[in-house]
């Protein structure tokens, strides 16, 4: 959906620059900031439907997930191949 949104110069400014040094573009940093505030609302009026605010910190890694797993892989291949090499 496109809307206008009148925004001050300043706010305007910091938040392209802010933005570009996260490296997203301007409509997801919009994005992200209104459903950032759109939760801290639903969460302060008490609606039960929301993600409790620590859930925020949780969520922002689960891209990691795969990753992590990789390199777990990696580890035990490594661990599996030295107790092969330590053996008489």
């Amino acid at each position: 959906m496109k809307t206008t949104i009148d925004l001050p110069d300043d706010a305007f400014r910091q938040a392209k620059t802010v933005a570009a040094a996260r490296g997203i573009t301007l409509r997801r940093f919009f994005t992200e900031a209104l459903e950032e505030r759109l939760r801290r609302c639903a969460s302060e009026t008490g609606n039960s439907g929301a993600e409790p605010p620590w859930m925020a910190g949780f969520g922002a890694l689960s891209d990691l997930a795969d990753e992590n797993r990789r390199i777990l892989k990696l580890i035990e291949r490594e661990f599996e191949r030295l107790s092969s090499e330590d053996l008489p």
